[in-house]
């Protein structure tokens, strides 16, 4: 299967061949300052499933863990359309926002709920972490 992520304006586009290796509802407030909104979606691909088009800016950040983490934006619309992390090498991060796609698969994990909003529920991931999963 073939999936095509991209911004606002149609500028940055990540196309994705087969299955992500994991979808994942992060609550933290990096994740919530990132989207704008009260938890960000992430489907994880080794980067091998993956090819990039278009020109990007990047802002990089330390998490809690001490790693680095790279979101990658474009410069037209400032849409967040991927990243990556020190945690999982070898693996990006694409917004499933960015898919547009009502079909795709559920979240199989919610992390960081401890500063999840209390009026959120993801019923469809059936793993749910505190803090990020060790």
């Amino acid at each position: 299967m073939t999936r095509i992520a991209e911004c606002s304006c149609g500028a940055l586009r990540v196309t994705a061949e087969g299955e992500p290796q994991a979808i994942v509802a992060c609550h933290c407030f990096d994740c919530q300052r990132r989207t704008g909104s009260v938890f960000g979606v992430g489907a994880y691909y080794p980067i091998e499933q993956l090819s990039m088009s278009g020109l990007s800016r990047s802002f990089s950040r330390p998490t809690d863990a001490g790693h680095q983490f790279t979101t990658h934006f474009c410069p037209s619309c400032g849409t967040s359309v991927h990243w990556v992390s020190g945690k999982n090498p070898g693996l990006v991060g694409v917004a499933v926002g960015a898919f547009a796609d009502p079909s795709f698969p559920p979240p199989v994990r919610s992390v960081w709920e401890r500063s999840k909003h209390h009026w959120v529920d993801i019923e469809a991931a059936p793993q749910h972490f505190d803090k990020g999963r060790v």
